[in-house]
């Protein structure tokens, strides 16, 4: 696991300035004026996942585990190519 960058006192500092900041006084003049289609474009989300509690065989869990950082994605991708087959009446 990555260890965090050390943020000095300065930093904190700066990053608590500008957290505290009211928006009144932030400086936008130099921010690119994004047209309307660009913020619908920043809105499109991919398929909404949902968080739920599954029972998956300790052998079949250990394999994805072992393959490294998002093996639940790994495990949702199985899944997903396992319902398409599905649909196509490949299974």
């Amino acid at each position: 696991m990555k260890s965090r960058p050390v943020i000095t006192d300065e930093q904190k500092a700066r990053l608590n300035a500008i957290a505290t900041m009211q928006d009144e006084r932030i400086d936008y003049s130099d921010a690119p004026c994004l047209p309307d289609a660009e913020w619908v474009k920043s809105a499109e989300l991919p398929d909404a996942k949902r968080q739920i509690t599954l029972r998956i065989d300790a052998d079949v869990l250990d394999f994805f585990r072992n393959t490294g950082k998002r093996y639940q994605t790994r495990i949702n991708a199985v899944l997903r190519s396992y319902v398409e087959a599905h649909k196509t009446g490949a299974l």
